[in-house]
């Protein structure tokens, strides 16, 4: 779900006004990194940007397009937004209740056919195919390993989904909870300051494999970093 955008778009311009929007009342704390790389060791390695896009995303709809996505020889990388991907299972917080835009279908689904779950499955979304960027072509697909960072905290995640072809900075409410970031479909996520660093040619199997998204997500990034 594209929180900001189709919040925006369902309740109609009053909600502009920043003292229309609902505050959340919890406060939403990190879980524990325990990596050996840590976000500054991968960003680092992203200061500069080689675009691959032919041309940039929007963070939201009705935003400007200002976003690239950006590569080197090992991962894709792009600097946006989180807003709050619920879809998928039906769960306690992910559901038609929760979440007015919720689907229940993901891009890829997990080893047994049931669709992913994005309340417990730390997973990024990556924009549709377009002429402005095939992910396919940069080595990305279904289970491709993640690491998304905001401040100082890193969570591993897996591609699990796909989006709107002109709108990037999405991830599921898993992902955002880890980080800190309040995963709330309607009200939940964070307007900037979050990169994702894609690697390419990798692959998490069965997708819903948390442990091995952590354990290939660490090793990954000792390679892309260059840390033993």
């Amino acid at each position: 779900m594209r929180v900001q955008s189709l919040t925006l778009a369902a309740a109609g311009a009053a909600l502009l006004a920043p003292a229309t929007l609902p505050v959340p009342a919890v406060s939403y704390a990190a879980s524990g990194d325990r990596h050996r790389i840590t976000a500054d060791d991968l960003l680092a390695r992203v200061q500069d940007c080689d675009q691959v896009s032919k041309g940039r995303y929007r963070s939201d709809a009705g935003t400007a397009a200002t976003v690239p996505v950006c590569g080197t020889r090992q991962a894709v990388f792009w600097k946006a937004d989180l807003d709050i991907d619920c879809d998928g299972q039906v769960t306690a917080h992910c559901n038609h209740g929760a979440d007015p835009s919720f689907s229940a279908a993901t891009a890829f689904q997990q080893s047994d056919g049931r669709q992913l779950n994005a309340e417990q499955l730390p997973y990024v979304v990556v924009p549709g195919p377009s002429g402005r960027w095939n992910h396919r072509e940069s080595g990305v697909r279904g289970g491709a390993v993640a690491a998304v960072i905001y401040q100082d905290h890193v969570q591993y995640a897996v591609v699990g989904d796909t989006g709107p072809r002109d709108i990037i900075g999405e991830a599921s409410y898993a992902t955002a909870k880890a980080l800190g970031v309040n995963p709330d479909p309607r009200v939940g996520g964070i307007a900037s300051g979050v990169t994702y660093i894609v690697f390419k040619d990798s692959a998490i199997k069965p997708i819903e494999d948390q442990a091995a998204a952590q354990e290939e997500g660490e090793r990954l990034a000792a390679l892309f970093t260059g840390i033993d």
